[in-house]
């Protein structure tokens, strides 16, 4: 699948464009100010996975305008990543 934070592809043509997805994450950050690279970016890839399962069920090839959220909830010690694109057929 191709993910892109534009909203072209070169060398390819939108065909079909088939809604907006999302991928949500929400992880444990570790105390360690060292370790919340790590929370983030676990984080990241959760997210990423999720927004690539829900444009598979689109049957989309592609994702177009990728937006990440990365917020730290520190009283909660949370990391959440939101992840959104447009789900697209392309040739």
């Amino acid at each position: 699948m191709i993910l892109t934070t534009s909203n072209a592809i070169e060398g390819h043509k939108i065909i079909d464009y088939l809604g907006i997805v999302t991928g949500v994450s929400s992880q444990k950050q570790a105390v360690f100010k060292d370790n919340i690279n790590d929370s983030i970016n676990a984080s990241k890839e959760a997210a990423f996975q999720q927004l690539q399962a829900n444009a598979a069920l689109l049957k989309a090839n592609a994702i177009i305008g990728i937006n990440v959220d990365i917020e730290l909830m520190e009283q909660r010690y949370k990391t959440v990543v939101s992840v959104t694109g447009t789900a697209v057929k392309v040739i």
